[in-house]
């Protein structure tokens, strides 16, 4: 699968939603886990702000890579993150995304160039 590094140094990534366990099977609540490490994954949503666009997207971190002091609102860093295009065949119609995959979720700081704006 392909693998496409995303430019964070001037975006703005905000948390829109906690941490909370990534979903395998839906039926069943079985927690997804890291093909390699065995480790438990995780899902966070934020809002990636940079050149005037926003987009709202899920990242997916190993459990480890979840730091304390995150808070809804404020500003997080995603070391390492990549994006995935997928596609698959789900009941017979065609299906396509991008999903999103980091190294960790941190407390960030807001970019040089917000803070000269406000």
């Amino acid at each position: 699968m392909r693998s496409i590094r995303v430019e964070t140094s001037t975006a703005t990534i905000l948390l829109t939603e906690a941490p909370e366990p990534k979903v395998r099977d839906r039926q069943t609540g079985e927690v997804a886990k890291d093909a390699v490490s065995g480790e438990a994954l995780m899902k966070v949503g934020v809002v990636y702000i940079d050149e005037g666009e926003s987009s709202l997207i899920h990242v997916t971190v190993p459990e480890s890579g979840v730091t304390e002091g995150l808070t809804l609102g404020s500003p997080v860093a995603l070391p390492g993150l990549i994006a995935r295009p997928w596609e698959s065949v789900f009941n017979g119609q065609q299906r396509h995304g991008i999903a999103y995959r980091a190294a960790a979720v941190t407390v960030g700081a807001m970019p040089a160039a917000a803070d000269a704006a406000a």
